[in-house]
């Protein structure tokens, strides 16, 4: 569900107070200038050393991150030592140490690195040392020296006194799914994808909820209801059983295979929001049966990889109709115990909470129709209820005969103890809710090691994110989308005005991936719209050439990409409801050229590894003439993404020395086929106005 969300907010990476007081102790000992300036004899004795060809280090050819090239275990087990790489300018560094944060004796500890190897244009060495092995949670650093010079290298990039945080993270026995690495997320609002059973539809005056009567709407007519504040009413007829047969589209035809669903258990309004009964599926959707089966069919591999199905757990609030609350009922749907609501002596009464009973309750953003769960102290019957379980919700349907793959957590911050409002929990990250998700993952991951766990967040997730104990990745609004349209379309996806030139653009993304560990960044959903936002072609003013430059972005960055029903046609769509219209199945085919693009970067994304997993690496930004163009890389493959962002042709020269090209070497263009020679060191490619280049070798 949409709520507002401070997206600017930048919470700094959770540090014990001890290691605070360290940090302030060596910038005093200093006299304010390095913190580790304080500590720079300890490092000067241990590193190898190489002879210096200047004073000056040069940080144009630092480099490191946690791809395969710089860390030998990004997902350590307790008893695996972690071998980390720096890369730095032939013979430009005589010294290099890893500073490490150990939070078992919460001490730093110096690592001395040995150049290890010279990269094949000659340009760079390879430092490396090694981290032992132990099962505590670590964050370490790189101390560089030249002569007289210092320098510190951590994910937010080179400082010249100790950076504060932005350290890179050792967290032992903490995966995140191999399979959403690997995958490409296909999100359906499922009453507007394709109406497989019009037996099951919701007709007009079938039921009153709320003071609103049922619409039956033809498909591919507007969204809203008679009256405005009757839209979640307002009904198409798309099912389950239509997901099913469509699913050759999803999985052949575009080439996705994680599919996630917006709610479909049983509610009185279209989006499923308001939960009536979490153990049936609701019967405009489906049954039971239906469920099961299309679970079947996604994991069926068919022609190519297996397939996941993720579900949406709308588990902050319920609905005003479910038999735990017992407000309002609706059509026929009946209880056989009086709710919360109803009676002080109701089984439910503590499920929620009451600061008047009963008119005066805990609600989702004031709506009366979507009272909040009390999730109360550790063991209570709500949490039991809904993860902890063998019978709770969560598990219920990770186990079989259902089997899904995971779970997208609405509104997950706010769920908590509870409280007057969800509007007290907009920044989240209370100790309870913290408290909550740690033993949500238990229960989850005792079921299926392997399945996802999905936070919804439109901020900085990081306290979520950071040591391995809640969620394993969160819809990244704040790391992705938002910059993402704020560079491309002059606004966010709320339509709020804001602006980026690629410089910062590009210094938005390194922010948002220093905040998570590698395998976490790995796994963040990259969508450039979802049910809660603005469509991005309309944002984009229906420019379609800017849905395309996106999706070309979106498909080689760091992340697991996230479609939104539409989005690979450049579907239009206003602020909720009208970014859930119809699908347009006219527009479903390879002919149409946005949809064959999208099929094309799925196909890349699937052939090579290094832009799954692979180092991501900034080669250019020019605010004047529009141009982003990054490096995604491995052992096996080196590729340059070139972006433009200008109407006309552009010719764009990369420094390809970055990705060790080496002269006379060639490249491809994914997109186009054409080929180019790396001359002195650079790469010099035209690129056509508001699209990209996709450069393999």
């Amino acid at each position: 569900m949409r709520r507002s969300s401070d997206l600017d907010s930048r919470p700094l990476r959770r540090i014990s107070a001890s290691t605070i007081a360290l940090l302030a102790a060596l910038m005093a000992a200093s006299g304010g200038a390095s913190a580790l300036g304080a500590a720079a004899n300890i490092g000067d004795a241990g590193g190898s050393r190489a002879a210096g060809t200047a004073d000056t280090i040069d940080t144009g050819y630092l480099f490191s991150d946690q791809g395969p090239l710089f860390d030998s275990a990004p997902q350590p087990t307790a008893t695996q030592p972690v071998t980390v790489t720096l890369r730095a300018r032939h013979g430009n560094v005589s010294a290099a140490n890893i500073k490490y944060y150990d939070s078992a004796d919460d001490s730093f500890h110096y690592v001395p690195m040995h150049v290890t190897s010279t990269d094949p244009t000659g340009r760079f060495d390879d430092w490396q040392g090694t981290i032992p092995a132990s099962a505590s949670e670590k964050y370490y650093r790189f101390q560089v020296i030249n002569g007289r010079e210092t320098l510190w290298y951590n994910a937010e990039g080179v400082s010249r006194s100790q950076p504060a945080y932005g350290d890179f993270f050792v967290i032992p026995g903490f995966r995140t799914p191999d399979w959403m690495k690997s995958g490409v997320l296909y999100q359906i609002f499922v009453d507007r994808f394709y109406d497989g059973d019009k037996a099951n539809d919701v007709t007009s005056g079938q039921y009153d909820y709320d003071g609103c009567p049922t619409e039956q709407h033809a498909w591919g007519t507007s969204v809203y209801a008679k009256v405005r504040r009757c839209n979640s009413e307002a009904f198409f007829g798309g099912d389950l059983a239509g997901i099913d047969r469509k699913l050759s589209y999803i999985k052949d035809t575009l080439g996705a295979n994680i599919v996630y669903l917006t709610p479909i258990f049983e509610s009185p309004s279209n989006h499923k929001y308001d939960t009536a009964d979490y153990y049936n599926v609701d019967p405009a959707f489906g049954t039971t049966g239906e469920l099961e089966k299309l679970i079947r069919d996604v994991h069926s591999d068919g022609n190519g990889p297996r397939g996941y199905l993720i579900l949406d757990g709308v588990f902050n609030h319920t609905s005003d109709t479910n038999c735990w609350f017992g407000r309002q009922t609706y059509g026929t749907f009946t209880c056989s115990v009086k709710g919360a609501y109803q009676s002080q002596s109701s089984p439910y009464y503590r499920w929620y909470t009451f600061q008047s009973w009963p008119r005066r309750y805990s609600m989702f953003f004031g709506v009366t129709s979507m009272p909040k769960l009390d999730y109360g102290a550790s063991g209570s019957q709500v949490r039991e209820q809904i993860y902890a379980s063998p019978s709770s919700v969560v598990q219920t349907y990770l186990r079989p005969p259902y089997g899904i793959d995971g779970w997208r957590l609405d509104s997950a911050e706010m769920m908590d103890a509870g409280g007057a409002s969800s509007r007290d929990a907009l920044d989240g990250g209370d100790a309870t809710n913290h408290q909550i998700m740690r033993e949500l993952r238990v229960a989850v991951k005792s079921v299926d090691p392997d399945a996802e766990i999905l936070g919804e967040y439109w901020g900085d997730a990081s306290s979520w994110l950071d040591d391995g104990k809640e969620w394993d990745s969160a819809m990244n609004y704040h790391g992705f989308t938002t910059p993402l349209s704020e560079w491309l379309c002059g606004q966010d996806q709320s339509g709020h005005r804001g602006s980026l030139d690629e410089t910062q653009f590009d210094a938005w993304l390194r922010r948002a991936r220093a905040d998570l560990p590698v395998n976490v960044q790995q796994v963040m959903t990259n969508e450039l719209g979802t049910h809660d936002t603005i469509r991005f072609a309309t944002r984009c003013g229906a420019h379609l050439s800017l849905t395309e430059l996106a999706l070309i972005f979106q498909f080689t960055y760091v992340g697991t990409p996230g479609i939104y029903y539409g989005d690979e046609y450049g579907m239009q769509g206003g602020n909720d409801p009208d970014d859930r219209r119809t699908f347009d199945w006219s527009q479903a085919s390879a002919a149409n050229p946005a949809v064959a693009l999208t099929r094309k970067l799925i196909s890349i994304r699937r052939r090579y590894v290094a832009l799954r997993t692979g180092s991501y690496m900034t080669l250019l930004t020019d605010d004047t003439d529009r141009i982003y163009a990054f490096g995604r890389f491995d052992a096996s493959h080196r590729i340059a993404v070139v972006l433009n962002d200008a109407p006309g042709m552009e010719t764009v020269t990369l420094p390809a020395w970055q990705l060790s090209m080496v002269d006379g070497s060639r490249v491809k263009d994914l997109l186009t086929g054409e080929t180019y020679r790396v001359t002195n060191g650079h790469l010099t490619v035209r690129v056509q106005g508001h699209h990209g280049a996709i450069l393999e070798q």
